[in-house]
């Protein structure tokens, strides 16, 4: 015997008790024809088995079945009425032996308290349509096992969905049972992983109130939502389909589970106006073979015993039956049947050919048969078998469930027919469309979810099949439109995660793709380009050639060099010249030649840095220019001793010759070597890539090395430059035709002021401007030098010819004697423009000191002039 139990009755009839008397029994009403065809293929599956000869040979099945009404409470009371066996029954047998199993039941909820009443009994409980993962829990449910895969795999399989038409922003329905939350949890749970965020669960069931329905449907109206998933039986969401259309909402794309996109009701096209373009999972659809003509040959008046063919026979034909010797009561509403009234073939009802919830049914009874004919038989239904292992009598619910367990085989539409140890089966899911063809609503297959090699499930879409709502177009559903590249996700505080602002990444950073939650940072040698999508190599700066401050450069340093150089050359050519011969020709050579040098260097400066580059460019500026400032103070050191030296017997005038000359040129020079020597031992100058003056540019320049020896290369320079300056300083009003002590002044005046202003400038100017800052600086204190010292020179040789002459650099001065007697002395001073040297026989023969010293210049015509004696 095998006990079913099934929604046959889509409400209970709700009675108030008076405890006066005996409480009536629960009442139902509205026939439900999904639920009648599950019964009848029940019914259909253990006949069939009964004629099998191979299958329990010799043994007939029988089946008590019961009503729940959809409710866990008339659930529980039938399981309990079928597993004790107290009912009254109309049998032939006075005492008809217990069930062997239970099929039941559709809902979640009336099977959790099915399965967790008759757990402790060690009664197998086998469901046709309870798909809640909370059943799957051994624990809790021992005996339970089910021929439709869990909603685990359902859950995934949507997530799957929603994942591949990147849908982000959904809406959910959920019945307010165990089906409808657990459902909703396992989807929201696996959804999450894909980063989509569930707007709203709206909560329904059969029995709400139409408040609560409107709550709903207001709670779609003023989402943003484009899909919504209904996780809800047909029964629970009905009543709101019907506001949807009544309240005209469209524009909905709907995701459905198997419970509410089977039924026909929904399937009316004023529904489907509605909902049309919807997506659902089903389970595997067959065709099972002779069961329309079992069908369609219930009639009440064939089989007027029949439970519920009366109900079944007003639904169909639309006329109540009345049987012979059936009195008819007065005042009725309903319809007589005339008993001519025939059903339609074509109903819904007797479509056999696309069944998945009835072949659920149809599975669990044969999955039942095969555990008990191993038990009975000791072997599989498809050894023949002749002679009983077991006895019945001795058959107990907890064999029957440890077999079920074990029960593996392929029946004849070629399915694997099995349990796992959770006691579900394989997941395979149809993925079905709601479609319009010829004004009937057809549920097209447009995909399939799965089991693939490697234990896991793959969702394959035709999406071309695929009718939806806007046509062939996907719809849209997203809170906040994707994250363009170059931007990144920034939350709104207080909204989910799927609501979201897009903030343009900062510079150096990047998102190259689209919806970036990060903005990724560009190596250190790339900056990002202005859509801030890729990482550009940065600009790469040093003073070049090519543009404009490197020309600038180029051509004052030719300049400064020819200058250099055809004064060295006038120099030469006009070298007996009386103002050549008065000024110092071999230093003035010297400081033309390291003049020269000075203006060469900034040539060093230009170009992409080297390491040679580096290291010359700083040590030959160091060079060079403590060569030129060395000779510029050994013609100030010459010129102020010369003029200082007027004491009667100081001979100080003749230590410093040309030989003492070279040796304080040489001197100062060498110093400055070997300052540059250690310091291109120790830490010498190398090319460096500098970032820090700006982010898109790369400098490339000359690192000191030794910030230490830099300055100490400086420092010294500036030292020669300011003992010369002060020498020059003392002697720039000492009288003579030409005073040279004054242009050194000057010019040394120039250098030091162009080099106190570069060191703010060097420290300050970015990038390639720091070596034009210092390239400037050499060329102006140069240009300073050659202009202050031999423009002067220069001007007399070619622009004041009769300047240079013997008499005009002579001069007729009025000295005093050492004994006070006044007198007039033509010299001649061939030496320095700053003071007159005498020959050794006139001073002998005019008895005063060879180097006579003036305070100021007289001429011819001033006679006994009284000078103060020096």
């Amino acid at each position: 015997m095998i006990g079913g139990i099934f929604p046959l009755f889509i409400r209970e009839i709700v009675t108030t008790s008076t405890f006066e008397k005996k409480p009536p029994g629960v009442g139902c009403e509205g026939l439900d024809l999904r639920s009648f065809l599950w019964t009848n293929v029940m019914i259909f599956a253990i006949d069939e088995i009964n004629k099998d000869p191979t299958l329990l040979p010799n043994i007939s099945l029988g089946y008590r079945i019961l009503s729940s009404c959809s409710s866990p409470t008339s659930a529980l009371h039938a399981a309990l009425a079928l597993a004790s066996g107290l009912e009254e029954i109309n049998s032939t047998y006075p005492c008809p032996p217990a069930i062997s199993a239970l099929i039941a039941e559709s809902g979640s909820s009336q099977s959790i308290a099915v399965a967790g009443a008759l757990g402790p009994f060690k009664l197998p409980v086998v469901s046709y349509f309870s798909s809640c993962a909370c059943l799957s829990d051994k624990v809790k449910y021992p005996t339970f096992f089910r021929t439709l895969p869990s909603d685990y795999f359902e859950a995934k399989a949507l997530a799957a969905l929603v994942s591949h038409f990147g849908w982000q922003w959904i809406g959910a329905i959920q019945s307010d049972n165990d089906y409808g939350r657990n459902g909703i949890l396992a989807f929201t749970e696996e959804v999450k992983k894909f980063g989509v965020c569930i707007a709203f669960v709206g909560t329904i069931l059969r029995t709400y109130s139409l408040d609560k329905i409107l709550n709903v449907v207001e709670m779609i109206k003023q989402s943003t939502v484009k899909v919504i998933l209904a996780f809800a039986t047909e029964g629970d969401f009905y009543p709101l389909m019907k506001e949807l259309v009544k309240h005209n909402i469209t524009g909905i794309q709907w995701l459905s589970t198997d419970d509410w996109v089977t039924p026909p009701e929904p399937s009316t096209l004023k529904i489907y106006h509605a909902l049309d373009g919807a997506l659902a999972f089903l389970g595997k659809k067959t065709a099972i073979p002779n069961l329309k003509p079992f069908l369609t040959s219930i009639s009440p008046y064939k089989d007027p015993s029949k439970a519920f063919v009366r109900d079944f026979w007003e639904i169909m034909v639309g006329c109540r039956p009345v049987l012979p010797g059936e009195n008819i009561e007065l005042n009725v509403t309903y319809k007589i049947c005339s008993g001519n009234e025939t059903t339609d073939s074509q109903h819904t009802f007797f479509n056999v050919t696309e069944l998945r919830d009835p072949y659920n049914v149809y599975k669990a009874v044969y999955v039942i048969a095969h555990a008990l004919h191993q038990l009975l038989f000791c072997k599989p239904a498809a050894e023949k078998a002749v002679k009983l292992c077991l006895n019945i009598s001795e058959l107990q619910p907890k064999q029957v469930t440890e077999q079920l367990q074990k029960v593996n085989f392929k029946n004849q539409f070629g399915d694997n027919v099995f349990f796992d140890e959770n006691g579900d089966p394989p997941a395979y899911y149809d993925l079905i469309n709601w479609q319009l063809i010829n004004t009937r609503v057809q549920r097209v297959t447009v995909g399939h979810y799965a089991p693939v090699a490697d234990g896991g499930y793959e969702l394959r879409i035709q999406d071309e099949d695929i009718l939806w709502r806007t046509g062939k177009t996907v719809p849209k559903s997203i809170c906040s439109d994707i994250c363009p590249v170059g931007t990144r996700i920034s939350q709104i505080k207080g909204k989910p995660n799927c609501c979201f602002e897009c903030i343009p990444c900062a510079d150096g950073t990047v998102a190259k793709s689209r919806g970036a939650a990060e903005c990724s940072p560009c190596p250190q040698e790339y900056w990002s380009n202005k859509r801030k999508d890729e990482c550009i190599p940065k600009t790469i700066e040093f003073l070049t050639y090519q543009e404009p401050i490197g020309i600038a450069v180029t051509v004052v340093s030719l300049l400064g060099a020819s200058l250099s150089l055809a004064t060295l050359m006038v120099y030469i050519r006009y070298r007996e010249t009386p103002v050549i011969k008065a000024s110092n020709s071999e230093l003035s050579c010297f400081l033309l030649f390291s003049l020269l040098l000075c203006f060469l260097c900034p040539l060093t400066f230009i170009g992409r840095p080297t390491v040679w580059t580096c290291m010359l460019r700083h040590t030959a500026f160091g060079v060079t220019f403590a060569l030129c400032i060395s000779s510029v103070l050994g013609k100030t050191i010459v010129v102020v001793t010369a003029f200082k030296a007027t004491f009667p017997g100081n001979k100080a005038a003749t230590k410093f010759g040309p030989s003492q000359q070279r040796i304080i040129v040489c001197s100062c020079t060498v110093i400055q070597i070997i300052i540059c020597v250690l310091w291109l031992r120790l830490n010498p100058p190398f090319p460096d890539m500098v970032l820090r003056y700006s982010n898109k540019k790369i400098v490339l320049e000359c690192n000191p090395g030794s910030e230490a020896a830099f300055y100490a290369v400086l420092g010294y320079i500036g030292l020669l430059a300011i003992t010369c300056l002060v020498l020059a300083f003392l002697a720039r009003k000492l009288p003579n035709n030409f005073n040279e002590a004054k242009f050194i002044t000057f010019s040394m005046l120039i250098f030091c002021a162009v080099w106190i202003t570069f060191i703010p400038a060097y420290i300050s100017s970015p990038g390639k401007f720091t070596v034009a800052a210092e390239t400037f600086a050499i060329l102006a204190s140069a240009f300073g030098l050659l202009i202050c010292i031999f423009l002067p020179k220069c001007h007399i040789i070619f622009i004041k010819p009769e300047k240079n002459t013997k008499r005009h650099i002579m001069g007729k001065v009025l000295v005093k004697q050492v004994y006070n007697q006044p007198f007039v002395l033509e010299v001649d001073a061939p030496s320095s423009g700053a003071g007159a040297v005498l020959s050794q026989q006139q001073a002998d023969d005019w008895k005063v000191h060879p180097c006579v010293f003036f305070s100021k210049r007289f001429s011819a015509a001033e006679q006994n002039y009284d000078v103060a004696n020096r």
